[in-house]
C-alpha cells in the first residue's frame, strides 16, 4: 500500500481520502522526524485505517510520537459522532488510562542532591514496582474495588490517602460519572483486588526530576513551577484489571461488528455502535477502569510524599508536595467540539494522545483559566521530560489534543539488542541519575535510544501552536518494575 503524503505546513502532512476512507489523515510530524523515524508504513496504515470508522469527524488524527499500536497508532485521535458513531477498544488500547500526574515540591537540588540515593531507595521500597505488583495498601475487598471503580480518586481521599485539592487538579476530577462495575467481569475485578497504589512495569515509572528551563513564565507560575526546584512525574495506569476490560472487550466488539455489518481493514479496529449495547457496556466498563487508574496514580502520589517525608525529615508543611495536573493517555471521552461550525457531542478516542484545553475552558481548574490546562509530556529516563498548556488552536484543529511523549523508536526487542554488552544502570549515572528497577531488562528495554528525542515531539506542537511549552525538566532520579 503506497502511502500519499501532501505537506499541508512544514509540520502538518495529509493522507487523502481513498478507498472506505471517509475522511483524510492528518499527521503531526516535522519532515525530519517522517524521514527518520517512520521507517515503515504500518504506523500510517493505522491512520487510513482508522479513517474508515463509521461516523468519524473531520480527520483521522496522528501526533508527532506516533508509531505502531494495536488497532489505533500509538499517537492517534479521532472523534466518532453519537449518533452515527462507534467506539473502539483499539482506539484507547490496553493499558486504559494509562496517564501521568506531576508534583511539586519546596526542595532546592543543590540541597537535595547527596541524598538522591536514599530518596530512590525510598521510594522503590515503598511503591510496588513490576509485573505483578501488589500490596501498596491492603488488599481491597469486594465492596471496595467497585467502590474505587465508581469513585476514582475519591476513594483514595476517603481513605486518608490524599487532600481535597488533589481532585481539583485531576482530569474530570479523578472520577467519569458513567462507570459501572456490573459490566466488568469478575476475572478483571480479581487481577485489580491488590494492585491499587503499584506502579507496575514496561514503561510505567517514578521519576523526580529538576525544574531545568522555564519557557514561558506566567504559565509556570500557575503551575508552581520553579526553575532548580524539585518535582515528580508518576507515569502508570488502570494495571491488570484495565487490560482484563480491553481483552474481554475486544471479543465482544469484535462480534458486534459483524452482528451490526460494519466493515474494517483491520479486525483490531473492532467497534460497536456508540448507543448500541455493546457500545454503552465498554464505555461504562472503560469508565470504570479509567477511575481505577486515577486512584492509582492517587495513592502512588501519597507513597511518594511519605518517602520524600520520611527521606528529607520534613513535615507535610514543610515540603509543600502538591498536585500539578494529572493528565489520561489513553481514554475515550464524551464531549463537545466545534465542527463545521456547530457544535456536536462525540466521542474523542485520545490513544498515546494528552487532552491539551486553552484558557477560559469550563473543564479546568479555576487557577489554570488564564494560561490553559497542563499537558505532561515524559520523555525518556535518560534525557528530559516537558510540561506544555493547551491552546486554542488545538481546539479548532485536534480536538483539543496533543503529544503525550517521545514515541518508541525501537521495538523492545531491537531496544535489547542495542543494549547488549553496556552498562546502562552506570550510563545514566554518569549523566547524574540514578535508577533503581526490577530488572536489568526494563531497563534494556526503556533504554534512551529506543524512543524519539522528545525535544522533536513537543517542537512540532509548539511550533504548530497546539500547545505552548512552558518548561523543561530533567531526570535526576527514576523507580521503574
Amino acid at each position: 500500500m503506497n502511502i500519499q503524503l501532501n505537506k499541508i505546513r512544514d509540520n502538518v502532512w495529509e493522507i487523502p481520502v481513498q478507498g472506505g476512507m471517509h475522511v483524510p489523515g492528518r499527521i503531526y510530524i516535522s519532515k525530519e522526524m517522517l524521514e527518520r523515524s517512520v521507517q515503515n508504513e504500518d504506523a500510517l496504515k493505522q491512520v487510513v485505517n482508522v479513517a474508515h470508522l463509521p461516523g468519524i469527524q473531520k480527520y483521522s488524527l496522528a501526533m508527532p510520537d506516533i508509531h505502531w499500536g494495536y488497532g489505533f497508532p500509538i499517537g492517534g485521535v479521532a472523534a466518532t459522532g453519537l449518533s452515527d458513531g462507534v467506539i473502539s477498544p483499539g482506539g484507547v488500547g490496553y493499558d486504559i488510562n494509562c496517564g501521568v500526574r506531576l508534583a511539586t515540591t519546596s526542595l532546592e537540588y543543590d540541597l537535595v542532591k547527596n541524598k538522591i540515593d536514599w530518596l530512590i531507595s525510598n521510594l522503590f521500597k515503598n511503591i510496588p514496582t513490576g509485573v505483578g505488583a501488589k500490596g501498596a495498601i491492603k488488599k481491597l475487598s469486594p465492596t471496595e474495588i467497585k467502590s474505587i471503580l465508581i469513585k476514582g480518586s475519591a476513594w483514595a481521599l476517603e481513605n486518608g490517602l490524599g487532600r481535597p485539592e488533589d481532585i481539583e487538579f485531576t482530569e474530570e476530577s479523578g472520577t467519569l460519572k458513567n462507570a459501572d462495575p456490573d459490566v466488568v467481569s469478575a476475572r478483571a475485578i480479581e487481577r485489580g483486588y491488590d494492585q491499587a497504589g503499584t506502579l507496575g512495569s514496561g514503561n510505567h515509572f517514578l521519576e523526580v526530576d529538576v525544574v531545568d528551563e522555564i519557557f514561558h513564565p506566567k504559565a509556570a507560575e500557575a503551575f508552581g513551577l520553579v526553575k532548580n526546584r524539585i518535582v515528580v512525574l508518576i507515569h502508570t495506569g488502570s494495571r491488570g484489571l484495565g487490560y482484563q476490560i480491553c481483552d474481554d472487550y475486544l471479543k465482544v466488539l469484535l462480534k458486534a461488528s459483524d452482528d451490526y455489518a460494519i466493515n474494517l481493514p483491520d479486525k483490531q479496529l473492532a467497534c460497536a455502535p456508540i448507543n448500541s449495547k455493546e457500545g454503552k457496556d465498554y464505555l461504562a466498563a472503560m469508565q470504570a477502569a479509567a477511575n481505577f487508574a486515577w486512584n492509582n496514580r492517587q495513592v502512588i502520589m501519597h507513597l511518594a510524599k511519605k518517602s520524600f517525608m520520611s527521606t528529607f525529615g520534613m513535615k507535610e508543611s514543610e515540603l509543600e508536595f502538591n498536585l500539578v495536573y494529572d493528565v489520561c493517555h489513553n481514554i475515550a471521552k464524551i464531549e463537545e467540539h466545534k465542527i463545521g461550525g456547530e457544535v456536536k457531542q462525540v466521542c474523542v478516542h485520545r490513544k498515546g494522545a494528552t487532552r491539551a484545553f486553552p484558557p477560559g475552558s469550563e473543564m479546568i481548574p479555576k487557577k489554570y483559566k488564564e494560561v490553559g490546562q497542563p499537558v505532561l509530556i515524559p520523555g525518556d529516563m535518560g534525557r528530559y521530560s516537558y510540561v506544555a498548556v493547551g491552546t486554542e488552536k488545538a481546539m479548532e484543529e485536534t480536538f483539543g489534543s496533543s503529544c503525550h511523549g517521545a514515541g518508541r523508536n525501537l521495538s523492545r526487542t531491537k531496544a535489547m539488542k542495542e543494549a547488549k554488552g553496556r552498562d546502562l544502570v552506570q550510563e545514566l549515572k554518569d549523566k547524574g541519575i540514578v535508577i533503581q528497577a526490577k530488572g536489568y531488562k526494563t531497563i534494556a528495554e526503556e533504554m534512551s535510544g529506543a524512543y524519539k528525542d522528545v525535544e522533536d515531539v513537543v517542537n512540532v506542537m509548539h511550533e504548530e501552536g497546539i500547545t505552548n511549552k512552558v518548561a523543561k525538566l530533567r531526570p535526576i532520579g527514576v523507580i521503574k518494575g
